[in-house]
């Protein structure tokens, strides 16, 4: 006589419980659903956890191991196909509010959440969206979304679904943290990135920031697009922002703020090389680090943008010069000092008019100017289009 099996034991008393509370259902009906399930999932997932969720489907509460009743599913155990999914997860990228017309005209929004199990975008339709809407669900939170249908997305991916008869709960009880990490537990590296990925996700620290243009689209409207390269310890790639999401950063971004950025494309460059492409589906974060006063002794080339205070120790000197292109800018020299040392500043372009009407012993603030070794050998602090520029009150 055969034993059965840990899992087997497991399955049927599972398929037990559900009996017990729904026994219109019948067996029968369970191993045919159990069958399906086990096609749609590949044979990846055990009867007894398919079992659970077949239990949440029809909605009956059924035994853990431990003997605690839940209708909780783990994000990596969600498939195509239930009519009454409950998952917990913490919210890593939120999308704005979309409203549809129609016969019948609503909204929706939707926001990506991950446990230790995996990620899985949640798609919040008509009321449920008011809580994007008004900022209460926001990135970081743990949240609970109950009794959610799924569907899969056009390229197969599962979704989870809340109509009107889902429940949203911000502040779930009885959760751990540790059981919800950052997205950095799903970011690729970028020596990993592949053309064949699908969808990415990307974090890592900006290292330079290219020039936005605009273009003609085939309707002839107007669209946009922005090229940043991204670093991480592994190496660097480009990262091409286009029309919205290149208007929602361009005014944001700064050299060295740290980067977030969920559900991107990739694909090749012109030239063959990968790189990362954002488009209205994809979430972006950007945090810049904290700002802190660098003592003009310990400036050096390496530190990228940096905030410097001092006083103004000589008289600022505005001048034209032509640049490379034979482009006639206006540039402001002066020297800066504070009790550690001095260096000559460079203000360029707009912030040369600005700075050319500072008076000697003036305490000024320069934010996001970076060092550089200047032509007389000398490091130089230089201005650029994000420098921010600010008297000092004693």
């Amino acid at each position: 006589m055969l034993m059965a099996t840990e899992n087997e034991v497991a399955a049927e008393t599972v398929i037990q419980q559900i009996l017990n509370k729904k026994p219109e259902i019948g067996r029968e009906q369970i191993l045919v659903r159990l069958s399906v399930a086990r096609n749609m999932t590949g044979g990846l997932i055990a009867d007894a956890s398919l079992l659970r969720m077949i239990a949440a489907e029809v909605g009956v509460d059924v035994a853990n191991e431990d003997g605690a009743f839940t209708h909780k599913l783990s994000i990596g155990h969600l498939v195509a196909g239930l009519n009454n999914a409950t998952v917990t997860g913490r919210v890593v990228a939120v999308y704005p509010v979309k409203t549809f017309e129609g016969a019948k005209p609503g909204k929706f929004a939707s926001v990506t959440i991950v446990d230790n199990a995996g990620q899985v975008r949640v798609i919040l339709w008509n009321e449920k969206a008011d809580l994007v809407e008004s900022g209460e669900l926001k990135v970081g939170q743990i949240v609970k979304f109950s009794h959610g249908y799924t569907k899969a997305d056009k390229f197969g991916a599962t979704e989870l679904h809340l109509g009107d008869r889902s429940q949203v709960d911000l502040k779930p009880e009885g959760v751990v943290s540790e059981d919800y990490p950052s997205i950095s537990k799903f970011a690729t590296k970028i020596k990993q990135i592949t053309l064949e990925q699908k969808s990415l996700q990307l974090e890592g620290k900006v290292k330079e920031i290219y020039g936005s243009s605009t273009f003609m689209r085939s309707d002839q409207s107007p669209g946009k697009v922005l090229r940043l390269k991204v670093a991480d310890e592994t190496g660097e790639v480009i990262v091409v922002f286009w029309n919205e999401k290149a208007e929602e950063i361009e005014s944001k971004v700064k050299r060295n703020a740290n980067i977030e950025i969920v559900n991107a494309k990739v694909k090749p460059s012109q030239t063959g090389e990968v790189e990362v492409h954002v488009d209205f589906s994809t979430f972006v974060n950007l945090s810049t680090p904290e700002k802190c006063n660098v003592k003009i002794a310990n400036l050096t080339e390496d530190l990228g943008d940096v905030c410097v205070e001092g006083e103004v120790a000589t008289l600022p000197v505005c001048r034209e010069v032509k640049t490379q292109k034979g482009e006639m800018i206006k540039v402001t020299g002066f020297d800066l000092r504070d009790d550690s040392g001095s260096i000559r500043v460079n203000a360029w372009r707009e912030h040369a008019e600005t700075t050319s009407k500072l008076m000697m012993g003036e305490k000024i603030m320069l934010e996001n100017v970076y060092a550089k070794i200047g032509y007389n050998g000398r490091l130089e602090l230089s201005t650029r289009s994000a420098t921010a520029i600010n008297h000092v009150l004693d």
